[in-house]
Parts: C-alpha cells; sequence; structure tokens
C-alpha cells in the first residue's frame, strides 16, 4: 500500500438515523443503496437492504439499541458483511462517475488499514476501486478513476483531519463528483483533492464488503458498530451534509458507547526476553491510558512495575530477579476515569547460568491456523519447556492486524503467558509495523543473541542481507567467536539446506534444484567455523533433521546439523523425490519439537499434532 497522500480528504456521509420504529424524513434524493442495522432486517446471516441488493454477514453481528435506535456491532473477528463474492454481480447498479457514500460508524478499535464499505484492490502498483475507511486516528476515503489512471490504476487516499473517539458515533461523508474528492466528517469539510477525474476504475474482480478492508492480499474486518450505510449516484453538496449531521447531532455528541473505550484486553499478556536477572511483560489493551505490572514471589504480587505505552501496546520490564526463580505476574491496564482492568495472575521462570538442565521448544509457521497452533501450545506446556524458539511466519501477512490479534497470539497464549518467546522474522511478517510494535527484544530487534544454561542462540533475520559484508554476517561472526558455551544453535526463517519438491526448483518436472536456500546458504562458512551445533530454520511446511554437514558433505561428527520446523500450522509441504547427501529424516505432518540439555549431552524429540513421538536423536560433546 501507498501511504496517505496529503492535502486530500476522506470523506463519509452520515445518514440520518432510524428511530426505534421508523425513518426519520429526510431531504434529498433516495439512495441507490441503503443498509440499516435493525433486528427485523436481519435473518440469521442475511442482511435484508432497504435498497439494492441484500448482504450476507460471515458472521452475525450482535444487534444493540440506543435512544436513536438500533445498530449492529462488529466483533473484528472476520466479521463483515459482503454484498457481492464478485463485484461483477452489482457493478450495474454501483456509480459510474459521480457518488457519494454515507453512514454512522463507531469505532471501537483502531486499524491501519480498515475497511467500512466498498471494493478495492491495493496490490503492489495494482490500484483500482474505491473504500470508505478508517486509518489508527481519523477516516479514510480511497477512490481510483480512469482519468488518473497510470496503466494499471492509482488509488488517493484521502485522511480526514479529526481524531475519531474510540466507541462514539461519526457522521462521515465521501464524495466524488467526477472531478474532486472530498471529506466530510460531523458535516464539516475536512479535506479534498483534484488528483482523480472522469469515470470511477473498478477492479476487475474482488468482492464488495460492508465493515471490512478486503482486498487480493490484505484483510482487516471492523471491530466497531455500523448504523447505516448508503450509496447515492450524485454528489453531496455541503448545505445537505451539514443539514443532515444537524438532524442526528445529539447522537453524535452522545457518550461514547463503551466498546474499545471500555477496558479490555486486545491481546493478553505474554512473555519476552527472559533473563536470569528479568522479564518482559507485553500485552495489548483497548480503553486504557497507563498500565502495570504486578508481580511476586507470592500470587499477591505485591511489586508493582509501571509499564511503558507504544500506542495499545503495553510492556513492563521486570529486573532485579533471582536466577531460575518462579514468579507470579499479572498486568493491570488502567483508563482515564480511574476504571482498572486486571488479567489473569500467571508464572514465569527466570533463565539460569551454565550447569542446570534445559529444555526448549521450537515451533515454525505458525501462521494462517490458530487451531493447529493452538493445539501444539498445548502440547509443548504440556512439557514444561524454559521458552520457545520460533523460526519465522508468525502470521499469514505481517501486516494485518488480525492475523496478530485473533490468530497467533490468542492460540499460543496458554504457552507463552507461561514462557517466554523468543522469535525471527520470516517472509509472511512482511517487516511490519505489526511485528515490532509486539515484541520486546535487543535493538535492532531483528536480530539478536540470547543464553539459557549451557547455550548460547543466535537470532537472524534471513530476508535481510546476509553476505560477508552485510551488517548481520559481521555481528554474527563477532558473536560467535565470542561465545563460551557448550551448545551453540543459530536460528534463521529461511533453511541453507531442503529436501523440498518445488521451492527450490522443481523435482517433479527437473532434476534441477539448489535444494536450499543459497542466499542464506552464505552463513553456512561461519557456522562451522565456529562450531555451531544445529542451525533452527522454518519457511518449508514439513520437517527435516538432517545429517551433520561440513564443506559440503555429511559426516558423523564435527559438522552442522540443519532443522527445518516449518509444521506449526501452515499448508504442510512434501519432500521431493530424490534424496540428496544430507537428508537424515524427513516427515510431512504438523509438529512441534522438544530439545532437552544437560552438559554435553542433549536429545532431541519431536512430536505430531497428535503428541506421537515420530524422530529423537541423541548428541553428545567429547
Amino acid at each position: 500500500m501507498r501511504p496517505f497522500q496529503s492535502q486530500v480528504v476522506l470523506g463519509l456521509l452520515i445518514i440520518a438515523s432510524y428511530s426505534a420504529t421508523q425513518l426519520s424524513a429526510h431531504d434529498g434524493p433516495d439512495p441507490i443503496c441503503h443498509w440499516t442495522f435493525r433486528e427485523e432486517l436481519i435473518d440469521g446471516q442475511k442482511l435484508k437492504a432497504r435498497l439494492g441488493p441484500d448482504g450476507k454477514f460471515s458472521r452475525t453481528p450482535e444487534i444493540s439499541r440506543d435512544a436513536w435506535g438500533q445498530f449492529a456491532v462488529f466483533s473484528g473477528r472476520r466479521a463483515e458483511c459482503q454484498i457481492a463474492q464478485y463485484l461483477n454481480e452489482i457493478k450495474q447498479i454501483l456509480p459510474v462517475q459521480i457518488m457519494t457514500v454515507a453512514a454512522w460508524v463507531a469505532i471501537d478499535q483502531p486499524e491501519t488499514w480498515g475497511g467500512l464499505a466498498g471494493t478495492i484492490q491495493d496490490n503492489g502498483d495494482a490500484e483500482s476501486g474505491w473504500l470508505l475507511g478508517y486509518s489508527d486516528e481519523v477516516f479514510t476515503f480511497a477512490l481510483a478513476s480512469k482519468g488518473a489512471d497510470d496503466g494499471d490504476g492509482k488509488l488517493t487516499y484521502l485522511k480526514g483531519q479529526t481524531k475519531y473517539e474510540l466507541g462514539r458515533f461519526y457522521q462521515v461523508v465521501a464524495v466524488y463528483d467526477g472531478q474532486s474528492m472530498q471529506l466530510y466528517v460531523n458535516g464539516q469539510l475536512e479535506a479534498e483533492s483534484n488528483v482523480q477525474s472522469g469515470p470511477l476504475l473498478y477492479p476487475s474482480s474482488g468482492p464488495f464488503v460492508l465493515g471490512a478492508y478486503h482486498d487480493q492480499d490484505e484483510y482487516h474486518s471492523l471491530k466497531g458498530k455500523l448504523r447505516e450505510i448508503a450509496i447515492y449516484h450524485i454528489a453531496a453538496k455541503a448545505t445537505w451534509v451539514s443539514k443532515d449531521f444537524e438532524r442526528l447531532q445529539a447522537l453524535a455528541n452522545a457518550q461514547s458507547t463503551s466498546g474499545q473505550n471500555a477496558l479490555s484486553y486486545i491481546v493478553q499478556p505474554f512473555l519476552q526476553y527472559g533473563t536470569q536477572t528479568g522479564m518482559s511483560v507485553v500485552w495489548q489493551a483497548g480503553g486504557a491510558t497507563s498500565g502495570d505490572v504486578h508481580w511476586g514471589p507470592t500470587a499477591e504480587c505485591n511489586n508493582v512495575q509501571p509499564a511503558t505505552a507504544n500506542g495499545q501496546v503495553y510492556t513492563g520490564r521486570i529486573e532485579g530477579l533471582q536466577p531460575n526463580t518462579q514468579y507470579f505476574y499479572r498486568a493491570v491496564s488502567k483508563a482515564a476515569d480511574g476504571q482498572t482492568l486486571q488479567s489473569d495472575t500467571s508464572t514465569f521462570q527466570t533463565a539460569f547460568g551454565p550447569g542446570t538442565p534445559l529444555a526448549f521448544a521450537v515451533i515454525s509457521d505458525t501462521q494462517k491456523n490458530p487451531k493447529v497452533s493452538g493445539t501444539i501450545a498445548q502440547h509443548v506446556w504440556g512439557q514444561r519447556p524454559h521458552f520457545l524458539l520460533l523460526p519465522g511466519d508468525l502470521v499469514d501477512q505481517g501486516k494485518r492486524d488480525s492475523d496478530w490479534r485473533e490468530e497467533f497470539f490468542p492460540s499460543l497464549s496458554p504457552l507463552i503467558s507461561r514462557v517466554p518467546l523468543y522469535p525471527v522474522l520470516g517472509n509472511h511478517e512482511q517487516n511490519a509495523k505489526n511485528y515490532f510494535d509486539s515484541m520486546d527484544l535487543p535493538d535492532p530487534e531483528y536480530y539478536y543473541t540470547f543464553s539459557y544454561g549451557d547455550a548460547d542462540f543466535f537470532m537472524i533475520d534471513s530476508n535481510r542481507k546476509v553476505d560477508p559484508e552485510s551488517e548481520q554476517y559481521r555481528w554474527l561472526e563477532e558473536k560467535l567467536a565470542a561465545s563460551k558455551a557448550i551448545w551453540k544453535f543459530a536460528c534463521h526463517h529461511h533453511p541453507p539446506y531442503s529436501s523440498d519438491e518445488n521451492d527450490y526448483g522443481d523435482l517433479w518436472k527437473t532434476s534441477h534444484s539448489t535444494r536450499g536456500d543459497l542466499r542464506v546458504r552464505q552463513l553456512v562458512p561461519l557456522y562451522e567455523k565456529y562450531g555451531v551445533d544445529i542451525v533452527w530454520t522454518g519457511h518449508i511446511h514439513s520437517y527435516e533433521r538432517t545429517w551433520p554437514v561440513r564443506e559440503g558433505l555429511a559426516v558423523t561428527s564435527g559438522g552442522t546439523i540443519y532443522m527445518v520446523t516449518g509444521g506449526g500450522g501452515g499448508n504442510l509441504e512434501t519432500p521431493g523425490p530424490y534424496r540428496p547427501f544430507f537428508q537424515n529424516h524427513v516427515h510431512r505432518s504438523h509438529h512441534y519439537v522438544m530439545v532437552h540439555i544437560h552438559g554435553k549431552t542433549l536429545e532431541l524429540r519431536s512430536y505430531t499434532l497428535e503428541n506421537q513421538l515420530f524422530d529423537t536423536v541423541t548428541l553428545q560433546k567429547q
């Protein structure tokens, strides 16, 4: 997506609200499409339109009411209302060159890219359609026209000036007259642009939805409220918008209807970067202005650590702890009015130095499958590891808020609320702000190192440069050279060695394959020079354990083992028909790995989704 352009306006017209029993009279033309969210118009997942095509909810919303009538409460969990799965089904009734789109809306949870009504495709340089939406602070309007078409379409994003208050209803109007775009919020023009002109440029395919931003590669559903939405084939004048707002100004001035303005946990507390003397507690809260971590050696949690805030993300870093000790904690979020909300009380164990037995879990590629990753998390917690190592692709689309809030964090919460999470970036994280906002790791966060017991861990972002001249390569060599640990592990997303059937050459059609990521294979000389024992990777959605590898050969000792552990949730992949020299054990299933270390002994055990052991190996240092 391109960032919002400056000096442009978003408009979303809020139409006159219904009373409890009937629609208020209004001046002006009738809409071509009109949807109100009332009990008598909803039958299961069907929304009956006042005018235009009916809609279908992916999840039937809760219907609530206030003094001005009824409205739908969208949960944010893929709860869109689809007016058409394919745009061609309704294209003949949509505006051609002149339009107004209008709604009463309340936002309960901000989104970087939020949608309220429309059809849009914003995929790289391919841009088309229009969308009434919102950002993490203001309302927005995006539109593409044939007059501004640069060959594959060009969207203008309009950005309002009024920062919406969570839970409060707003009148917003988006207008396009064939020559300019305009934005009104609560009856006031807030910005405009004349970049677009001529007929609207619609996508060749895609859905038309209410309550979501939904294009080919991104999806963000509304957590908030819709009272009504209408589309007109005329361009609303400022006087019409203003009069329409005045009729319902009392609704806009009413106190917010709780929603995200009330305290709530968007992401339950989880643990990061545990050391012998410290632990980070991270969570996301709506409606909060501050937060604390209450902690202690007992469940009373009598100590208080103020948390730092980054938007809705709160981080409490507890220091001064004792090594290898159990502590209790809970997060407390506070609202401006003094209201507080406590999380459940949980526990954590601090790290320890050499000489103490260590156990940790490895899960990778949890993306897009919370049912599987949640089951695995429960199995792993049953084994009581000290921490979780996650070699990337935590989510399917890193820029999509719902992937984090509704899939990744909830599914892994039973585990990462008890043990710290140590991740690296995968390609699906898209280097997104969501990742860096959510994690509390040493700067620059995309590479870092940590120690536990007799092991050192070196965490790398294999999406970035790793050649010998790169920053990460030089950092890695410095850290490896300084390591005195008995066991050394590297972790990054892409595998230097892989038996996969088609990621590195289609082995069902040709015998040519690089059998691993050649770019990341540039790190192999470092691993061999400094005696890295195991390299943990993902990316390929299957399991593979290599023989020890050194100088391009399988060896019995003195080499590095490469593990692919990509069975945390993503669609499964298959080994190719050829068995390369490095292959020891391949397995196609969702899975996790447990590693147990005691001094110079390492035991590795791998388990299926059904918690059945399928691979085990013991390594012994001399």
